[in-house]
């Protein structure tokens, strides 16, 4: 039977894309990721998750990478519309990968605060059946899905580091990084409009938007 796990990294961060990975694996392969020490992503250092993602690879019978960039992000933030919330715009993104592999048995890590709603979402969009578990810490709890968060966290740290090198750096990405936080203020500073790179929906990057907007007005 092929097993397979999907995951995304990025969600919450304000710069750089949303990757949704998806990790295809035969049944019985699964106690070989346990053996190189798969988990989730979050508990691994960047450099252990650069060489599990090659291990991972070697493991697995495919693999699929989607990026969704902060322009993609922030039509559907900002249209306010069921069908176009992020939330809605994931499960369509899993079913898309999830559509490349064709497992028999797919566990996902689910956005939403309702585990069932999101596997509807994503069974919604498939052209075909197929068993679906959606939980969340799904990533903590099936190897199959902390590989893909591996994959998926280490698509993302490669496009940080290309943005990085052609920008300046800007940290994580993430609004509770600091150096994510100077860089939005300096771009505001600097530009009339944020990069393509950030998502301009996001409620830090228009907060610091609007407090510079305030500073303006209180000058003149």
């Amino acid at each position: 039977m092929l097993v397979a796990g999907v995951d995304d990294a990025g969600r919450g961060a304000v710069i750089g894309p949303l990757v949704i990975a998806g990790v295809l694996v035969k049944e019985e392969n699964l106690p070989k990721l346990k053996e190189l020490g798969v988990k989730d992503s979050k508990l691994l250092s960047p450099h252990r998750r650069e060489i599990l993602a090659v291990d991972i690879r070697r493991i697995a019978e495919n693999f699929k990478v989607v990026k969704l960039s902060p322009r993609e992000i922030d039509v559907v933030v900002n249209s306010g519309r069921k069908l176009h919330k992020l939330n809605y715009l994931e499960a369509q993104t899993m079913a898309k990968v999830i559509e490349a592999l064709r497992p028999d048995m797919v566990y996902v890590d689910a956005s939403d605060v309702l585990e069932e709603r999101f596997k509807q979402h994503i069974l919604e969009c498939m052209s075909f059946t197929v068993n679906i578990i959606s939980e969340h810490k799904a990533d903590r709890n099936y190897v199959v899905v902390s590989a893909a968060s591996i994959i998926a966290k280490v698509e993302r740290d490669k496009a940080i580091a290309k943005l990085a090198k052609t920008s300046g750096e800007f940290g994580s990405g993430y609004p509770s990084d600091p150096r994510t936080m100077s860089f939005l203020r300096e771009c505001c500073e600097k530009l009339e409009e944020y990069p393509d790179f950030v998502r301009k929906s996001w409620k830090p990057a228009k907060r610091v938007r609007d407090q510079k907007g305030s500073q303006q007005t209180r000058l003149t």
